[in-house]
């Protein structure tokens, strides 16, 4: 999708640009949200749009293992995550969300992770009639990276507003 067709479709659904009506869900594979994420970001800030962003980096990674069977891979799934949060820092956006299909189950459905998961595997246990989940040990290395990320984030939010407080005498 192109940026001016974006802000058109957000103006259709979204009139009086309510905060909390729209909701974004991007997927498009790491690269993709490199090269075309930020041109979409900033054509909806320069709009004055109102809008959530979340990334599903779970559809965009799906591939055919050798053995027959979808599965996606942790590393891609990862990388996707990255440039999402990557794009929104660059851009000075904000991420609203992340969507995974994941498991508490040692299930082999998605190649990686720490506990490497290969296309060996799969058939180990490979449960899933539809999506490929992440299993209990790649959602954990996941989750924690995200959070490191939004913990870093705030943490340089926090010194930016701090230097500028310190900047203009202001203690508010």
């Amino acid at each position: 999708m192109e940026p001016e067709e974006l802000v058109k479709l957000c103006e259709i659904l979204n009139p009086q640009n309510r905060p909390g009506r729209l909701t974004i869900i991007t997927r498009m594979g790491a690269e993709n949200m490199r090269v075309k994420f930020p041109h979409l970001v900033r054509a909806v800030r320069q709009a004055g749009l109102i809008v959530t962003w979340v990334s599903d980096p779970m559809h965009g990674n799906a591939i055919k293992a050798p053995c027959g069977l979808r599965t996606r891979s942790f590393d891609a799934i990862r990388s996707e995550l990255r440039a999402f949060f990557d794009v929104h820092e660059q851009e000075g956006s904000h991420p609203g969300g992340v969507h995974l299909e994941m498991t508490g189950q040692n299930v082999t459905e998605c190649i990686g992770g720490s506990r490497t998961v290969t296309f060996d595997d799969l058939n180990l246990c490979y449960q899933t009639h539809c999506d490929p989940t992440l299993n209990a040990s790649q959602s954990l290395e996941l989750a924690f990276a995200i959070a490191q990320r939004l913990r870093r984030r705030r943490m340089k939010s926090g010194q930016t507003f701090l230097k500028n407080q310190q900047g203009n005498g202001s203690v508010d």
